[in-house]
């Protein structure tokens, strides 16, 4: 099977043929200059067959068989089936690649879409998928596509980070999982690449979809671009040139960006990266430009493209408010996750979608016996460190636990005066909205709605509240059972605070049980 959309030259070794030495200048240059972060990585080259990917895998042969790069990369050609043809370009790339003894992979993808963006998302997670944690991807965007993206985000309305292009060297995340893409040639031209492509009689795809499609990029190289270089035949040189002193800007920004944000985040209320909470009271402190900047870099942390600068403004509007609203939240559609905005108090809450969903999740009462027979015998501890974990609630991503000593529990309910009870029992239930309960913070016991005013609970947080208690219980001399309750905490996924008890006369025993109980939130 063929296609008419490839060169017509036939399939033949390169490795012998001359070397375009500004290509290799190039592309030697960004390898020195990020020696020390592509050591001990495996390095793949994104190839799509186009004459830019093919080029720069032509290149990358040719250096390799002289000895002059360390590495040969593999290819990753990915099939998104959105061509008649894309079949006959993946079986031809996979020639190519055999006849220049360099290893390849066609991956297949699912785009959810038709447009660019679509394809473009779809390419890069199952690139990602395929390769290694810390892996490089090599890609072949050079001046002309950086000259591109700079005009199509300056007519999107995009600020200095977005000005400042595509990057040569980006450590791209998705959750805990991390790759780089490397660009080395963001300062060739297209011309360059498409004379050596030329001398090397390179069969590469010319995809007829890249000047007649129907988007923005293709419109700014066929109709804008041609126009631009009348005014100024150095347009993409100096476009690119631009890009980069923006990218310099940026770097200054982040900085800054980042250091207020230090002052600002409250860490004890986060769990990277679905909640991170911001302090109001530290953001006004600051100048409001920088206001602006460190909300943007906020929103923007575990994403891949930035908010719009309408959100910040809405998001800045939203922490400068007086009033006691506590109901208003914003919502934002990231590239990777959906996220709500919300402001309780002198608090800024950014959350997953992931995670509130998490939190609708019903809790459920549990009860651990504390007794040395059943401790030995039905408990499933950790030896290293006698914990017993009790999962609250458990999804696929999260994970909220208490983590209790419980041999611990029972030697200090042992020593206790009176010693031990007949019957011990550690219980987890949800609060009651009309349960009252004393803490540290009230001078009485508190319900409902003065408990959670009292304790800075959120809204969406308050069916997500557990009461940790030990119920003791003895006999009377007529025999009968006598209960007593030690109330020890009360809990949510993010904070928990000590209780006291009215029908106890000791809250330092109270406080001594509750130290061997620990609340936890963790991610899979």
């Amino acid at each position: 099977m063929t296609s008419s959309a490839i060169i017509s030259h036939p399939v033949k070794p390169i490795a012998d043929l001359p070397v375009d030495k500004t290509l290799e200048t190039a592309l030697l240059n960004s390898m020195s200059e990020y020696s020390d972060q592509l050591h001990g990585r495996r390095l793949w080259l994104a190839c799509s067959g186009g004459r830019d990917s093919l080029a720069l895998a032509a290149l990358c042969v040719q250096l390799y068989r002289q000895g002059r790069l360390p590495c040969l990369p593999q290819l990753l050609h990915v099939d998104h089936g959105l061509q008649a043809d894309s079949s006959a370009w993946a079986a031809h790339v996979a020639d190519w690649a055999e006849a220049q003894k360099i290893p390849c992979y066609i991956l297949r993808a699912q785009v959810n879409g038709h447009d660019e963006q679509a394809a473009r998302q779809a390419r890069y997670e199952v690139m990602r998928a395929h390769i290694n944690q810390g892996d490089v991807l090599l890609l072949g965007h050079h001046a002309d596509d950086q000259a591109e993206t700079v005009l199509m985000r300056l007519i999107q309305g995009a600020g200095v980070n977005g000005l400042s292009g595509m990057q040569p060297w980006r450590v791209q995340t998705q959750g805990v999982q991390y790759n780089i893409l490397w660009r080395p040639w963001l300062t060739i031209r297209r011309a360059t690449i498409s004379a050596y492509a030329k001398r090397l009689e390179l069969p590469y795809i010319d995809d007829p979809t890249n000047d007649s499609g129907d988007n923005v990029r293709s419109g700014l190289r066929c109709d804008i671009m041609p126009i631009l270089a009348t005014y100024n035949p150095n347009v993409i040189d100096n476009i690119a040139r631009s890009a980069q002193l923006l990218s310099d800007a940026q770097e200054t920004v982040n900085a800054q960006a980042m250091q207020d944000m230090q002052q600002t985040e409250n860490i004890d209320l986060q769990l990277l990266p679905a909640q991170r909470v911001l302090n109001i009271n530290a953001l006004q402190q600051l100048p409001m430009y920088r206001q602006r900047q460190l909300l943007h870099y906020w929103l923007g942390q575990d994403e891949p493209l930035p908010p719009a600068k309408q959100l910040v403004d809405d998001v800045l509007t939203l922490s400068q408010r007086d009033d006691q609203d506590h109901q208003t939240e914003l919502f934002w559609q990231g590239r990777r996750q959906s996220y709500t905005i919300r402001r309780y108090r002198q608090q800024l809450y950014r959350m997953s979608s992931e995670l509130l969903s998490w939190l609708n999740v019903p809790l459920t009462e549990q009860v651990l016996p504390l007794s040395r027979p059943t401790l030995s015998s039905n408990l499933s501890s950790h030896s290293a460190n006698n914990l017993t974990s009790l999962t609250i609630r458990s999804s696929d991503r999260y994970t909220w636990q208490l983590q209790v000593k419980a041999d611990a529990l029972v030697r200090l309910l042992e020593n206790s005066a009176g010693g031990i009870a007949q019957q011990a029992v550690l219980k987890i239930a949800p609060l009651d909205r009309k349960q009252r309960l004393k803490t540290e913070m009230a001078a009485r016991p508190q319900a409902g709605k003065k408990l959670y005013q009292t304790l800075g609970i959120p809204l969406w947080l308050r069916g997500s509240l557990i009461v940790v208690s030990i119920t003791l219980t003895k006999k009377s001399e007529d025999g009968s059972d006598i209960q007593t309750d030690i109330p020890l905490l009360l809990a949510s996924p993010f904070e928990s605070w000590l209780l006291s008890s009215e029908q106890t006369d000791s809250d330092a025993k109270s406080n001594q049980l509750a130290e061997y109980i620990a609340s936890e939130l963790s991610l899979k």
